[in-house]
């Protein structure tokens, strides 16, 4: 029997609620309510400091709800301990009972920089005594740490950046599982413990089969996703293509997944069975660059016909876009890209360049784009909009938050 079919527009609707965008923001003040039902709906919150704006994880909540204290996300995760950080997509904000379902991933954990194993094992008195530092003293960040006394103190990553070493031996505990991160301080470091500290017993003893994990992972995925395609639910948590598409097949044959046709799609799909399925999306969102409605780009282009890539590595003179591109949700579509940043010390909100996308009306969309961006800023402590020339929207955006 041939796979049900859905349109694209209705696959777009059920992408986007599943991802939190069919309700309206709270009325009232945002609390930790809140927060924890956007960040269990997600299942994951990419971890990202670039601060040209806001650090990434934050602005996802307030894509979904609007101002709230970033200091309540804080205690949410660090203090409440509800939450913790692991190797998820990247590093990654989780519940903490997904630890036992990335156990296999910490077991096969690489650490980084690619060749760093080798002075793990040419130091393994050094590497050693870091882990009994924190077992005696507690929670470590890199700076409580003296420099190893032997070999170099810098190890140079892909981009040529220089790494601290102790820091780098703190991440491998944390990436094998025997640290996990207790807390962030002001100036955002993690602060390291044992994991025996940090994650509840019943989650850290927990013990599943190497299949039952990638099967609650792709499950989770689905959750987050309501409908995606094979690539699109592996690429949540980074799970090889050929292991997503074979417990994908179990998962279907199991009753716990459908698989659906989705108009214009190369591929089968996956339909969630809890997917709601809203008739429309009412909304208006700034979405970070690693929100997780937008970073699998393939997926995006398929769903709402948006060309989507970061360019922050991109030379300045070949970027297409700008340099920290937010898509700009309004209703069910990717309508318009804004290059923002927060420039803090005069209090302005820049908008670098304001681009549209074909076939939306301009002026609408401008009104739209200005209201958010002002709710932005006040969210920032930004006391002014200052939009730029670049772009084709940028006229009409500039009129617009006059």
């Amino acid at each position: 029997m041939p796979n049900p079919t859905l349109s694209l527009a209705a696959a777009r609707r059920i992408a986007l609620a599943a991802q939190g965008f069919d309700r309206p923001r709270p009325a009232g003040r945002v609390d930790v309510r809140h927060l924890r039902r956007v960040l269990r709906q997600l299942g994951l919150v990419q971890i990202d400091f670039v601060n040209v704006l806001v650090p990434a994880h934050y602005l996802v909540p307030f894509s979904r709800l609007g101002p709230y204290d970033r200091a309540a996300l804080d205690r949410l995760v660090y203090r409440q301990r509800e939450f913790t950080e692991q190797w998820a997509h990247e590093a990654s904000i989780v519940p903490v009972e997904s630890w036992p379902l990335l156990r296999d991933r910490r077991r096969a954990h690489r650490v980084r920089p690619r060749g760093f194993e080798r002075f793990l094992e040419q130091n393994a008195d050094y590497v050693g005594w870091v882990l009994d530092q924190v077992r005696r003293r507690g929670p470590l960040t890199a700076d409580d740490l003296p420099e190893p006394g032997a070999g170099p103190r810098r190890i140079s990553d892909a981009w040529g950046w220089g790494l601290r070493v102790k820091r780098q031996v703190l991440e491998a505990h944390f990436g094998r599982g025997q640290l996990a991160v207790a807390e962030r301080r002001p100036n955002f470091a993690r602060a390291y413990d044992l994991a025996e500290r940090v994650i509840p017993d019943e989650h850290r003893e927990r013990r599943l089969e190497p299949a039952a994990e990638r099967r609650g992972l792709l499950l989770a995925a689905a959750r987050a996703h309501g409908i995606g395609s094979a690539r699109d639910l592996a690429d949540y948590y980074r799970m090889p293509i050929g292991e997503a598409r074979r417990h994908l097949a179990e998962l279907v044959e199991s009753g716990h997944l459908e698989r659906v046709a989705v108009e214009g799609w190369p591929s089968p799909a996956f339909l969630h069975p809890r997917a709601r399925r809203p008739r429309r999306i009412r909304t208006a969102a700034l979405l970070s660059p690693f929100d997780p409605l937008v970073w699998c780009r393939p997926r995006i282009e398929r769903l709402f016909g948006f060309d989507y890539r970061i360019e922050i590595y991109v030379p300045a003179d070949k970027r297409r876009w700008g340099y920290y591109v937010l898509p700009f949700l309004l209703g069910d579509r990717l309508v318009a890209r804004v290059d923002l940043k927060a420039d803090r010390r005069p209090g302005r909100l820049l908008v670098r360049a304001a681009w549209i996308e074909p076939g939306t009306e301009p002026g609408a969309v401008a009104d739209a784009l200005a209201t958010e961006l002002a709710s932005l800023a006040g969210w920032l402590g930004l006391g002014e909009i200052r939009v730029g020339s670049r772009g084709d929207l940028a006229q009409r955006l500039r009129e617009a938050v006059r």
